[in-house]
């Protein structure tokens, strides 16, 4: 079969290139992987990976072959899998516990753009606990986790604020469901139950003040790539706290819920950009440009039908 494969010897750090079927093992089903998404970041962390390793964590297709224990969805039937690596291949051996079936309604490349995104912003919204009336901050919401975490803020009862740079994002975040857009955290008036923070740097030590006793921030990235400076005493006398987002495993249940939620239209997908994996170094190129798309949803199959 035909898959992407590391090779730090290439521009893109991968090429394609032919490698064995995988062998699935008796709770794993054969996906036959139609789309994916590609970022920068992704080729990055891709060329760090041992030569012929195949990369990848989200992935839509059909499967080909159920599991030999007979859990999971039968052959033919659509599905999404987040896991780590084998993505970026024709055929992916997935455990079906990791598995979703994507509704009839929901196209496949919008169901690829939701799988990373939706998960990291409704595990960050629900370490927050109950948000019903609670005020909940989301920094660099126009970002794709914030794009996802304005919406589950709104859907467990938040009132949502978000913060953006470019201040022309603000009907577009008002529509997924946000109460207020800010482009500066000074304009934040009253202290937030929680915030889901992606931007990191001086931005984070700001977040961290506005919050309430006992509020809590989920740090979901970095962005800004700026390290964050605490002054003196700044951490002490309230009960606040910082914490490090895990994503965690057994993803399934929540690719299910989140895939319904898309099929009812409580959810907006993001805006995606699709490519065939013909020119993986055009890929590389066009994610590296000035006015790169935020990500690629590429074809396993050298076809965009879906």
């Amino acid at each position: 079969m035909q898959a992407l494969i590391s090779d730090p010897d290439t521009p893109a750090g991968v090429r394609l290139g032919q490698v064995p079927e995988p062998v699935p093992q008796a709770a794993e089903a054969v996906i036959e992987v139609e789309w994916f998404t590609l970022l920068a970041r992704n080729l990055d962390h891709a060329a760090t990976l041992p030569p012929g390793s195949i990369p990848g964590f989200d992935a839509v297709g059909t499967v080909r072959r159920a599991a030999e224990d007979g859990t999971g969805p039968a052959p033919g039937t659509r599905v999404a899998a987040l896991m780590t690596g084998n993505a970026w291949a024709q055929l992916r051996a997935v455990s079906t516990g990791e598995l979703a079936i994507v509704p009839e309604q929901v196209d496949s490349g919008q169901a690829t753009t939701l799988l990373v995104p939706g998960v990291s912003a409704l595990r960050a919204v629900r370490r927050l606990g109950a948000l019903t009336g609670r005020r909940l901050l989301v920094t660099g919401a126009a970002g794709a986790v914030g794009h996802f975490a304005v919406q589950l803020g709104r859907l467990a009862g938040a009132y949502v604020i978000a913060a953006v740079r470019d201040p022309g994002s603000r009907d577009r975040l008002m529509g997924l469901g946000a109460d207020e857009v800010v482009t500066e955290l000074g304009q934040v008036s009253a202290p937030v139950h929680g915030v889901i923070e992606s931007v990191g740097g001086p931005l984070l030590a700001q977040a961290f003040d506005l919050l309430a006793e006992d509020g809590l921030i989920q740090q979901v990235g970095a962005s800004s790539g700026q390290p964050t400076t605490f002054a003196p005493y700044q951490m002490v006398g309230r009960r606040r706290a910082i914490e490090g987002f895990w994503a965690g495993d057994r993803f399934g249940p929540d690719l299910s819920y989140l895939l319904d939620l898309l099929a009812e239209g409580k959810l907006v997908p993001l805006n995606d950009e699709r490519a065939t994996w013909d020119d993986i170094d055009a890929l590389s190129r066009r994610l590296r440009a000035a006015d790169a798309p935020r990500r690629l949803v590429v074809a396993a199959r050298r076809t965009l039908a879906s």
